[in-house]
This record gives structure tokens, sequence and C-alpha cells, in this order.
């Protein structure tokens, strides 16, 4: 301890040093840092962000396209029939659901009109055949009339005017056997006439297939249409074996698009199931329809469907194959980001990462550059607290 010394009268006592007390404060600063840094990684360390994860894995991915609308299941052979002629159903016998063979009868109208004209046709056909028997048989006759008549004027037994006479009524003759027989095909004409409308109060099926609707019932009268415009359907009858799809494309995509290529198409009715199928037609015209984008349609044959139906009319959604890679590093497509990059899951921190990219569809993306597989990338992406830098750890999955 320093002494005190007296100087004229005055005590003085000497301070401690300076550089001891600015140690301890910076000591105290120290161990207060310290302090806070240890409670902000212990009680006050933020909660980890629960993120799910997906590692970088091999696979295949698949160069697609897809419709830019909605298509449609169609079917190639599909019949929507009216009778002809107006008239009252008096019989329906397959109804909505039933399968049909070609030629089968599916409708048919009151006929009690058309039988009794074909019967009066048929009665003058014969009428017609029995005159035309007997003027042949009188040509027949004049002829024979007319041999003798000209071995007697050669041998100058009867006259030049009487040879004359029986040539004359052998021509009249032959004449009208020949109008008897015209009668008889004009009379065979009219049959057939009425034999087809006779036909025409039937509706038959013009292939095998599905009745699908019947607008009609018995009783009921059907209307003919006036002339130039279509006769409402009563029946609707498809081939289901000959279903098809047909979808808009976008425009842009039309000249990679080819007849044979292989596509998957997803139906509203089996969302979890898709059906393989083949590009058969692209159609050689862009639709340019106003609101709408200019679309190029294509036609899509299915493979086998087994026992599952597709309805004509259901909406479908194709997707067209365009190349596909094997065995490559890929990655959920949804996990990518503004920019081309991704999250990563590196430890207990979120890490952003620019990715190189390759062939690509709705499914996957195939990775070129940027990433090795194991690396865990961050596919829930709608929270706002994930981002690059953030404290987070891999969701774990519900037990079954």
């Amino acid at each position: 301890m320093p002494s005190s010394v007296t100087v004229q009268g005055w005590i003085y006592v000497p301070r401690g040093d300076p550089m001891n007390k600015w140690l301890k404060r910076f000591l105290v600063v120290a161990l207060l840092v310290t302090i806070l840094v240890a409670l902000k990684l212990t009680i006050f360390k933020p909660e980890p962000v629960e993120v799910e994860v997906q590692p970088v894995s091999r696979g295949p991915v698949e160069e697609t396209v897809t419709n830019s609308r909605a298509g449609t299941v169609k079917a190639h052979r599909r019949a929507k029939l009216s009778p002809e002629y107006g008239g009252m159903v008096i019989e329906l016998p397959f109804r909505e659901g039933d399968r049909v063979d070609a030629g089968d009868m599916l409708l048919r109208l009151d006929d009690s009109l058309q039988r009794a004209r074909l019967r009066l046709a048929e009665e003058d056909l014969q009428a017609s055949r029995a005159e035309r028997q007997r003027a042949c048989l009188a040509a027949e006759r004049a002829s024979r009339e007319l041999e003798r008549t000209e071995r007697l004027a050669q041998e100058n037994i009867v006259s030049t005017d009487l040879l004359d006479e029986i040539d004359s009524g052998k021509r009249a003759a032959d004449a009208a056997c020949e109008a008897a027989t015209a009668a008889v095909e004009r009379a065979a004409a009219a049959v057939a006439v009425a034999q087809t409308e006779l036909e025409k109060t039937v509706v038959r099926a013009p292939f095998s297939g599905v009745v699908a609707e019947v607008a009609t019932e018995i009783g009921e009268w059907t209307t003919p249409s006036p002339p130039a415009l279509p006769v409402p359907p009563v029946i609707d009858v498809l081939d289901p074996d000959s279903i098809y799809i047909s979808a808009p494309m976008d425009e842009v995509d039309s000249a990679r698009i080819q007849a044979g290529q292989p596509t998957r198409v997803t139906v509203d009715s089996y969302r979890d199931r898709n059906f393989d199928g083949t590009v058969t037609r692209v159609a050689p015209y862009v639709l340019d329809i106003e609101a709408q984008n200019r679309t190029v349609e294509i036609e899509v044959a299915l493979a086998e469907t087994g026992e599952t139906v597709l309805l004509p009319g259901t909406s479908a959604d194709v997707e067209v194959i365009l190349s596909t890679r094997q065995d490559v590093l890929r990655i959920s497509t949804s996990s990518l980001i503004e920019g081309g990059k991704v999250l990563l899951l590196e430890g207990e921190r979120l890490v952003e990462r620019e990715v190189e990219r390759g062939l690509r569809n709705w499914d996957f993306t195939e990775i070129l550059g940027g990433l090795s597989e194991g690396d865990l990338v961050v596919t829930s992406l709608d929270r706002q607290e994930v981002e690059d830098g953030a404290l987070a750890t891999a969701a774990t999955e519900d037990p079954e």
C-alpha cells in the first residue's frame, strides 16, 4: 500500500493504477457478453423451423409437354341416330347401357301406312306381270300367224295387203309385250320404294357397341326437322373399343410433337391412375379461336385399359413424353425456387444453392451440377420462415 505524504500541511494519498481499472471493466463487459451469448444459445435459442426434405437420388427423368386446356375422351365410332320419317314410336328393344350388335333394331315407328303401300305395290306388280304374260303370249301368237301368212303369200294364196295387215298386227303385239314388260319393271321399282320406306321406319345399329342415350319413349312422336337443319338425335350409340383422347396443345410445342410418341393420360374419374397411350395424329393446322390461346389438336390412342371404362365426354390431361434419360441425379421439380436454386438442410441450417438443370417435367428435374447424391433438399417452401440461413430440422413422419 502506498504511504501518505504531508506537503505544506496537505495530506496526499496516491490513487490506484488506471490500467487495472480498465482491465476490470473489460472483464465485466466480457462476462456480460458471455452471459448474453450463453442465454441466447440456451434459454433464448430460437426454435428450429421444421421442414420437409427429400434426398437427391438417381432415377429416370422425362422431358414432357402437357395440354394447355383440358382434353376430352371421345369415340371414333359414335352415331347419333334418328329416323328419317316422322311417326309414333312403337318399339324400343334396348335401353341405355345395353350392348348391341351391328344390325340390331334400336327403334321402330308405326309402319301400318308403309306396309299398306307395300302391299298395294306388290299387288300392282302381280297385275303387271299378268298383263305382261297376256301381251307377250299375244305377241307370240301374232308371230306364228305372220310366219304362216308369209308362206301362203309365197304360194300366192293370200294377198299382199293381208300380209301387211298381219305384219302390222305382229309388230303391235311385240310393242304391247315390251310395254307390259316395262310396266312390270316399274311396278317392281314401286315395290322397292315401298320396301325402302318401310325399312326407314326402323333404326338399326350401324356397328356393335353400347347404347349411350335414348331420348324418346314408346308412344311418343318423332318429327323430322325442316330442310337444311339436322334431325335431333333420339338414340346415341358408341363403340367403347374405339376410345381415344383429343387434347389441345400449345402452339409453341407443335413442332416437337409427332405421331408415335408415348404419352401418359389422366382422367378425372381415375385420378390415382395413369393410362399409357401413343400420339396417333397431330392436326395439320393451328386453331385460332378468339379469346383463347392458339393450340394444335392431337389425338392419343390408349393402350389396354382392362376392365376400366372411360366414358366419352370425360375431361382428360395428356402428357407427351418427348425424351427420357435413365439413372440421372434428380430432385422434385416443386423444390426449385426462383433463379434455379434450391434450399439444402446442412446440419441445422438452411443453405441456398444454385443448381444446373437438365430435363424436367412436372414431377422431376435432372440435376447436372451443384448437388450430390444424398443431399437433403427442402420441399416445403410454402412458409416465410423457410429461408437461407434459418435454423431448421427435418420433419419426422408420423408413424402409421
